[in-house]
């Protein structure tokens, strides 16, 4: 495991940062939606085609895993993270597609030290996917708990 480098102190509400950008596979959107969504438009062709998304379309559950794992890649595997108490708000706004290149960036909302545990802090952040054309495509609002830098 790296050393952290990024505390909970290090967070300043209002700052964005880009965490990674990910190019995503048509055949990756299948087989991830044939074991874990197999509704037609992730799944079969001929029924994407003629639904109202014209086409094969990623399932929000792989959009969120993509995100999650930039995200880890990304940021959370140098941060002093504690893991995450849940997420809040998940929105799915427009189709991921095979060939889509997301980009996802964090931006700190809120911050604050936890009452009973001096030794760390909640941060409720905000995480954005956007596609190679700069449209916004998966936003989630959650917690995470962070160390407190060592004195």
């Amino acid at each position: 495991m790296l050393q952290p480098n990024w505390y909970f102190e290090d967070f300043e509400v209002g700052k964005t940062i880009e965490v990674g950008h990910r190019t995503v596979a048509e055949e990756e959107i299948i087989d991830f939606a044939t074991q874990f969504d197999p509704q037609p438009f992730h799944v079969d062709k001929e029924a994407a085609a003629k639904s109202m998304y014209g086409g094969i379309i990623a399932s929000g559950w792989h959009t969120c895993g993509m995100i999650m794992r930039l995200m880890v890649d990304g940021f959370l595997n140098r941060a002093a993270s504690l893991g995450s108490p849940g997420v809040d708000e998940i929105r799915w706004l427009k189709p991921v597609r095979g060939g889509d290149t997301l980009t996802v960036t964090t931006t700190a909302l809120e911050k604050r030290p936890s009452g009973s545990r001096p030794d760390r802090g909640v941060v409720v952040t905000l995480w954005e996917a956007k596609n190679q054309h700069g449209e916004l495509v998966a936003t989630v609002k959650g917690m995470g708990m962070f160390q407190r830098r060592p004195a």
